[in-house]
């Protein structure tokens, strides 16, 4: 039953369906596989429902909203000089910045493909004139972008939250350390590429020019404020921090920076919502799926026929990051998540693993994924935005994958990256 349910959502990708609609068939035919027909077809839609019924879930469409409403506004360019103004002297400062910049707006938006439009449309074109290589440029955007699925508040995170039942605000703290430790490797390769290719450095800013740059820049840190701040602080939860900040963006980009008007914001209302319409699709598609081969134990026979069973926390860590990348370098990310966390799931518990442990690795290699070819879903989206070539595009990513795996590895070993401030705020 397997192999012909994996036949058949080949054939359909093959055919350019859209995710959805293979996950769907599949879990159909799998349906009528193992119960002989469609008569208690109502037992799956049920089942589909259930996926979709968590309320941690309203998270999502408030993050997307937020995100959405910002990227049509001031907030992402006042980020983007506050960074410049600090570090674009340095050698490779520019460079720098972009991967800064996109894991500061990471920390606002929690969208990857959001922070590729945000950031790299305006800073793609300056690091062209200041000599970066074009493909360096784009592989730097759609690299540093992923560590907005890291940094909180994350959609990986919580979509991986409520399909595990794990705790989200925990899960967001967890992603702060690995998300830093990415940033700190980046830069070090930028200073590095900008040295070996004699990239020039731009003037210094002045200690005036710094300070407008960070008073411009404190209404959009608002934003990490209040999620970061005000999950661990009790004031709110991660749903609540996600309305908090629609409505801290609606006051900024419409009352404070007048960047966006009523029609404007049905614009964005509009797109947000065709967005989230995918996303729940997706979602209930995913748990229809994850139910029925769970029904038919297909995850017991895979899992057993690696030997998964035998390994130990190491062996098992490394088994789920391999599936994890692999799985994203092919399908959307949020679609993995929903059809693999559960399929691990029982081994996870069964080796003593800590499942935020376990996200935090899980979410990074949907991250590195999502920009590796052949199809990293951040691969298309820098393609569309920037209408360049498929091989420009990825002929400059093995030194960021190189790195962000070798991230993956240290966290496998070293489980404090992201667990230290988890147990500092929840210890």
């Amino acid at each position: 039953m397997a192999l012909t349910i994996l036949g058949v959502m080949v054939v359909l990708l093959a055919l350019g369906f859209p995710m959805m609609i293979p996950l769907i068939i599949a879990a159909g035919l799998g349906f009528y596989l193992n119960f002989g027909g469609f008569g208690q077809l109502e037992t799956m839609v049920s089942q589909m429902m259930a996926g979709i019924r968590p309320a941690s879930l309203i998270a999502v469409p408030m993050f997307i909203f937020a995100a959405d409403i910002m990227t049509r506004g001031h907030s992402a360019g006042r980020l983007i000089d506050l960074v410049m103004a600090f570090v674009r002297h340095r050698r490779g400062g520019l460079a720098i910045s972009t991967a800064a910049a996109c894991t500061m707006f990471g920390a606002v938006s929690g969208s990857t493909q959001a922070t590729v439009v945000a950031i790299g449309s305006p800073l793609r074109p300056r690091m062209l004139k200041a000599g970066y290589n074009d493909s360096f440029t784009l592989a730097l955007i759609i690299n540093a972008s992923d560590i907005a699925f890291l940094i909180p508040p994350s959609i990986g995170m919580i979509i991986y939250g409520v399909i595990s039942n794990t705790s989200i605000a925990e899960l967001f703290i967890a992603g702060i350390g690995p998300g830093l430790l990415i940033l700190l490797l980046f830069s070090i390769y930028c200073w590095y590429y900008a040295a070996r290719n004699n990239v020039p450095s731009e003037d210094p800013a002045t200690w005036s020019e710094r300070l407008v740059a960070m008073q411009k820049a404190l209404w959009p840190l608002g934003f990490p404020v209040i999620i970061i701040g005000g999950i661990y602080g009790g004031v709110f939860s991660p749903t609540e921090a996600a309305a908090a900040c629609v409505l801290y963006a609606l006051i900024l980009e419409m009352i404070v920076f007048r960047t966006l008007d009523i029609n404007g914001l049905i614009s964005t209302a509009r797109s947000t919502g065709l967005i989230t319409a995918v996303v729940f699709i997706l979602v209930a598609a995913g748990a229809g799926f994850s139910w029925i081969i769970s029904f038919a134990q297909v995850p017991q026979a895979v899992l057993g026929s690696i030997g998964v069973d035998e390994m130990g926390p190491i062996g098992v860590l490394f088994v789920i990051s391999i599936a994890f990348f692999i799985g994203c370098m092919f399908v959307d990310p949020i679609v993995v998540i929903l059809v693999l966390v559960p399929i691990f799931a029982p081994v996870v518990d069964a080796v003593g693993l800590d499942p935020v442990h376990v996200g935090a690795i899980i979410v990074l290699q949907v991250a590195i994924g999502s920009a590796t070819p052949p199809f990293g879903c951040d691969i298309f989206t820098a393609i569309a935005v920037f209408k360049r070539p498929y091989w420009n595009v990825i002929r400059g990513t093995p030194p960021f994958i190189a790195i962000l795996l070798t991230v993956s590895v240290l966290l496998i070993f070293f489980p404090q990256i992201a667990l230290f401030l988890r147990d500092l705020a929840f210890g």
